[in-house]
């Protein structure tokens, strides 16, 4: 059949970046799509290719089938690295932002990558904090019983216990963390080829 076409190098060398995953997990309201956002605007006026994946994007159409109970959320989380391993093949940077709140559900999505392709970063922020957010209401559903197994309520957040990233996003401005995240990105060896973001 002749030589090996290696479509991974090919795509490698095409774009110039080697795909990872990036993994927001917090607390509803601490700003996981906020940054993940900021970080792709970032990314991209450098001409760097990258994807957004957040639940209201996911839930929509490949899981609208799944609800929040521990197994849907299993399920959720599985499917979502599933995707995350097709855009890595593809060299793209996925910015993953979901709650994910349980060790062994984020174990097992991590489990899916090498180690020096899967990035978790905790996006931290108080509860009291996120609860005067609110962006969608949810808080106030929750505390008044219309929501049930709502992370941080009703239901339990697991903080990650080595996260490669920490934002503290109570504390630093949007356009800081992004530059913490960047400068970590350069220190990992993904930005290396290009250092002026």
């Amino acid at each position: 059949m002749g030589e090996h076409y290696n479509h991974k190098k090919i795509r490698k060398a095409k774009t110039a970046q080697r795909g990872c995953v990036i993994w927001f997990t917090g607390l509803p309201g601490s700003g996981k799509s906020t940054l993940a956002n900021g970080l792709e605007k970032r990314l991209n006026e450098t001409h760097l290719h990258s994807y957004i994946l957040d639940g209201d994007i996911v839930r929509q159409g490949l899981n609208n089938d799944l609800g929040f109970s521990p197994r849907d959320r299993a399920e959720n989380i599985r499917r979502i690295g599933e995707v995350c391993k097709l855009f890595i093949d593809a060299g793209v940077f996925v910015l993953a932002a979901f709650i994910s709140p349980y060790h062994a559900h984020r174990d097992m999505v991590r489990k899916l990558f090498r180690e020096a392709d899967f990035i978790e970063i905790y996006v931290k922020c108080p509860v009291l904090e996120c609860e005067r957010r609110d962006p969608k209401g949810l808080y106030r559903k929750a505390r008044v019983g219309q929501l049930e197994n709502f992370t941080g309520i009703t239901a339990p957040y697991e903080e990650p216990l080595n996260p490669e990233i920490i934002i503290e996003t109570n504390i630093l401005s949007l356009n800081d963390a992004i530059d913490l995240i960047i400068e970590n990105l350069i220190k990992m060896g993904f930005l290396y080829y290009n250092t002026s973001l």
